[in-house]
């Protein structure tokens, strides 16, 4: 019983797992953030585009 319980401490893997989960989110918060910043801005420059592109 000893030799389990030394052996699941030393287990690593769903540690890492864990760890590529919280990197991941902090991706998709970051992703998210950017894109709600920069949208406005975005959606007016694709205005423009379109804008110019129907005068031509």
């Amino acid at each position: 019983m000893r030799n389990l319980i030394v052996r699941f401490a030393k287990e690593e893997e769903g540690a890492t797992a864990i760890e590529y989960g919280l990197i991941a989110s902090l991706i998709a918060v970051a992703i998210v953030s950017v894109l709600l910043t920069l949208g406005p801005q975005l959606r007016s420059v694709f205005q423009t585009v379109q804008d110019n592109l129907k005068t031509s």
